[in-house]
């Protein structure tokens, strides 16, 4: 769906991306991850043609970005960060003006506009004037404006900040909701976001890509270990002698026993949880949990920003 070599950016004399080179398959959720200034929003209005690009290739469904770009442009909606809405008139009118825009019939937008007010929960909006809405209203009408024409790119910029707690859970459901039938990709600094509606996620620092990969590919970068948590009924020096038969089990580490239930933590070398169940069920241990517990974004967020510091 997306290909993208080398793409640099210059603003003047100021780099802005470099080098920057990945692949989108269609249908996939990306989140590019990185902090305020590191190159997002570039990366994004470049794939949605509204920047030229220094150096570097974009190909979009098969179509190259500097040789075709109308082709590219029918294909994709980008959403800026804050969503350029007309405030006088009503939601209705707006996304059928905006639907208008971008090709659709009168009767495709007739037709088209309830699924989409559906998708985007702005049904009971629709005749509201758009600046009477609340913020997280509008931001929703920025996304339904996005999906009239039934795009197969959604390039979303920051879609949820500004957004309370509750409005970035239903933005969260909302972007979920999107994948299969388009291929979205979208930035943020917010950790939680990327990492609960991301297939992928390619981490930017200073205009280059330091990371790329799911949630677990990124964790195993800084550790070749697979850590477990594991909470299990009965003694807790039969539970240990029993782990450390495994040879893949590195290191068992207790960390809680109360009433006949034991925490532990596991360093394993390789992925063993089912023999382990295996073997604690046969000697009549109770699992009470057995869970992945690998580097959490957060923490792989930050040492990536670590080591681009020191490569810079």
């Amino acid at each position: 769906m997306i290909e993208v070599e080398g793409l640099t950016k210059y603003y003047g004399s100021k780099r802005a991306v470099n080098q920057v080179s990945f692949r989108i398959e269609k249908g996939e959720i990306v989140g590019l991850l990185g902090l305020n200034g590191s190159g997002k929003t570039t990366v994004l209005r470049v794939l949605a043609g509204s920047l030229l690009p220094t150096a570097g290739s974009v190909r979009i469904d098969g179509h190259d970005l500097l040789q075709d770009p109308q082709a590219v442009k029918k294909r994709l909606s980008f959403l800026p960060e804050t969503p350029p809405l007309y405030g006088e008139m009503t939601v209705r009118s707006f996304l059928g003006f905006t639907g208008q825009l971008k090709g659709m019939s009168a009767r495709q937008v007739r037709e088209g506009l309830p699924a989409v007010a559906a998708r985007t929960s702005i049904e009971d909006v629709l005749d509201e004037v758009v600046e009477h809405l609340s913020f997280g209203y509008r931001q929703r009408v920025g996304i339904a404006m996005s999906l009239m024409h039934d795009p197969d790119l959604l390039l979303l910029d920051e879609p949820a900040a500004g957004l309370d707690p509750v409005q970035i859970v239903e933005m969260r459901r909302l972007i979920r909701g999107l994948k299969g039938k388009h291929t979205v990709i979208f930035s943020s600094h917010f950790l939680s976001e990327i990492s609960q509606i991301c297939d992928r996620i390619l981490v930017i620092q200073d205009g280059e890509i330091v990371g790329e990969g799911s949630e677990e590919e990124l964790s195993r970068l800084f550790t070749r270990q697979i850590r477990v948590r594991l909470q299990v009924r009965g003694p807790a020096v039969a539970v240990v002698e029993c782990l450390q038969a495994e040879r893949r089990v590195e290191a068992v580490e207790t960390v809680r026993e109360e009433d006949g239930v034991t925490r532990f933590a596991l360093r394993l070398s390789e992925d063993v949880r089912e023999a382990l169940a295996r073997a604690l069920v046969s000697r009549n241990f109770g699992i009470l949990e057995m869970a992945r517990t690998d580097l959490e974004l957060e923490s792989v967020f930050l040492k990536l920003m670590a080591r681009g510091e020191g490569t810079a």
